[in-house]
């Protein structure tokens, strides 16, 4: 796996990807201006403190008057009051904010997922996009709940202390941001140890979920082969480099904090020396240095909160990079342009000097023509590799022909609307794919058009309500992910009562017969029958028996259409077909093996 997009972490500010971000925001403007209204007041309340520090002791307890401090008491009370209120509230708001932006973002990366073509998910793993769809979702919330609007509060806290420190006394301000250079410098080196350091964890973590993944989908095989001591001890390895890079990073902030309490306990003590000095002198009350002290204790604690916002920053602009790449992927066509009506249904398909590559320059088809008349019944065959699960794929639009084309109906498949073409083709594929859910549910796939009274209907036709009824619960029975508490041929009869709940006019079954037991295959065979029965048919099959009775056959070799015939015709013929045939019955017809990729 290419762990590259894991390792980038960019800049920490990007206009152009903030630009994008900020849309998702638009729904909620008005929650924001509050948000950001409540961060003005917080930072306000902030500052308020020690000047009401400052007053009590100039005026009322230095000079000893008694009167009136209950006063600045109670207001002191009641802007901490204030101050926990906004921060619960802006806290809940943006929080609030930042779960439904993340909503919205995990809609629209699910959404465009799906209409996304094939190709797409040739080229990208699973866990790839499961990672985009969480983690780095997750990360934009950081940002949006903790992240920015925590940065321009730190940053008008900042400022406000600034200036109310120059109001106060300047010449006491200027000597305590004599500190601010080695804060600034500890601060830069901090920020790129911990970037460096976050990298490190990120690609790790990417590794580890990667290996887990893997491990766990091929246990059986791990199991069988007797893997596991091996494979835990490559865990292990990578789950030491893990720890050793989180540690790295602990170690930084472990180191960086002290040093930002040395920094400003090295403030404190310039503002004692300077102040003291000066209230000796009578040229700064003792109000003053107090609040002094608090402002610098407040000041110091928006810089350790920066830098923590900047990694924030850093990873969300990379996290967003990574779902606008996403994003960005060009959609399959659901309507072309120039959209076209089919005309009633009949079934008919043409392939017109169809060309296709699933790769620019490696074609799997070339110059493919052939035409399967409404109502017919026509089987595929070639060896592995010949192309034959390519045109069940290019049928159903799962991919475009990069040359030629195919009609149905008379009717070009690439001017029509996809949704419309896949309502009247269904297809049984050899890996059947279960969803976790009902028996009914995976029948139905969730279309309350189709009444329980067809789903029932469609799998007694096809010999699937048998063994759907000794379920203890029938029909409601609950499906694990992939059917794995079913069978093989338990998985293929309900796969096919899918397709017939559907009611194709075009049925198309991709090796429906393979890997399963004489009586389980002799049930399918009934019911791919009654699956065939008034309907155009396409078969892809390896195992040549199972198609001896359809109308045709057409024979492909290394991705081009080298045979069409019946079985009768092609034995004749003595060509590929004749060799294949041969192939698998060598052992009963008492001939020498023969080699199916020879030329004819």
């Amino acid at each position: 796996m290419n762990y590259s997009e894991e390792e980038v972490l960019g800049k920490a500010y990007d206009s152009r990807l903030m630009r994008r971000l900020l849309k998702f925001l638009r729904p909620y403007r008005w929650q924001v201006i509050l948000a950001v209204t409540l961060l003005l007041l917080r930072a306000g309340a902030q500052l308020l403190g020690p000047l009401l520090l400052k007053i009590s002791i100039d005026r009322y307890i230095e000079p000893g008057i008694i009167s009136g401090l209950q006063w600045i008491a109670l207001l002191y009370l009641v802007v901490l009051i204030i101050e926990g209120g906004v921060s619960f509230s802006e806290t809940y708001l943006t929080q609030w904010i930042g779960q439904n932006v993340m909503y919205d973002i995990r809609m629209k990366i699910f959404s465009h997922l799906q209409r996304l073509p094939l190709s797409f998910f040739d080229k990208n793993p699973v866990g790839r996009l499961v990672t985009r769809t969480t983690n780095d979702v997750e990360t934009l919330n950081n940002m949006l709940s903790s992240g920015v609007v925590a940065i321009f509060g730190d940053i008008f806290v900042l400022l406000g202390i600034v200036i109310v420190m120059l109001n106060l006394n300047w010449k006491m301000a200027l000597i305590t941001f004599t500190v601010l250079p080695i804060i600034f410098y500890a601060t830069f080196l901090f920020r790129t140890k911990v970037r460096e350091s976050y990298r490190k964890v990120r690609l790790r973590i990417a590794k580890i979920n990667s290996y887990l993944q893997e491990n766990i989908s091929g246990m059986a095989v791990v199991q069988i082969f007797n893997r596991e001591q091996r494979n835990q001890e490559h865990f292990d390895r990578l789950n030491k480099d893990h720890l050793v890079a989180y540690l790295q990073t602990i170690h930084y902030y472990a180191v960086f904090y002290p040093v930002i309490e040395i920094i400003s306990a090295v403030a404190i003590g310039l503002i004692l020396w300077y102040g003291g000095v000066n209230i000796f002198a009578g040229t700064v009350t003792f109000g003053v240095v107090v609040a002094f002290i608090q402002y610098v204790q407040r000041f110091f604690q928006p810089i350790r909160d920066l830098s923590e916002k900047y990694n924030i920053m850093q990873s969300a602009m990379a996290s967003s990079e990574r779902i606008f790449k996403l994003l960005d992927e060009p959609e399959q066509i659901v309507r072309p342009h120039n959209v076209q009506s089919l005309p009633p249904a009949k079934g008919e398909i043409e392939f017109q000097n169809l060309s296709f590559g699933y790769k620019p320059d490696e074609l799997v088809l070339r110059d493919v023509s052939f035409k399967i008349e409404a109502g017919e019944k026509v089987a595929i065959v070639g060896a592995t590799g010949a192309g034959k699960t390519t045109i069940i794929n290019l049928i159903s639009r799962l991919y475009e022909p990069t040359q030629g084309k195919i009609l149905l109906d008379g009717v070009d498949t690439s001017c029509l609307d996809r949704t419309e073409l896949r309502q009247r083709i269904r297809i049984v594929l050899q890996d059947i794919f279960i969803f976790s859910g009902t028996v009914e549910y995976n029948i139905r796939l969730g279309n309350e058009n189709i009444s329980m009274a067809q789903v029932k209907k469609a799998a007694t036709d096809v010999n699937a309500h048998a063994f759907i009824e000794r379920f203890e619960d029938g029909y409601q029975h609950e499906l694990n992910e992939g059917g794995s508490n079913l069978s093989l041929g338990q998985k293929q009869l309900l796969s096919f009562a899918r397709a017939l709940a559907f009611d194709p006019k075009i049925l198309i079954l991709d090796e429906a017969t393979s890997n399963v037991d004489t009586e389980t295959e002799l049930l399918i065979r009934d019911a791919i029958n009654k699956l065939m029965h008034g309907r155009t048919s396409l078969i892809i099959a390896h195992r040549l028996s199972t198609i001896q009775n359809v109308d045709r056959i057409i024979v492909m070799h290394k991705g081009r259409v080298r045979e069409i015939g019946t079985h009768d015709e092609l034995i004749e013929k003595k060509g590929i077909y004749h060799r294949l045939y041969r192939l698998q019955y060598a052992t009963q017809l008492d001939e020498p093996m023969y080699n199916p990729m020879e030329s004819s």
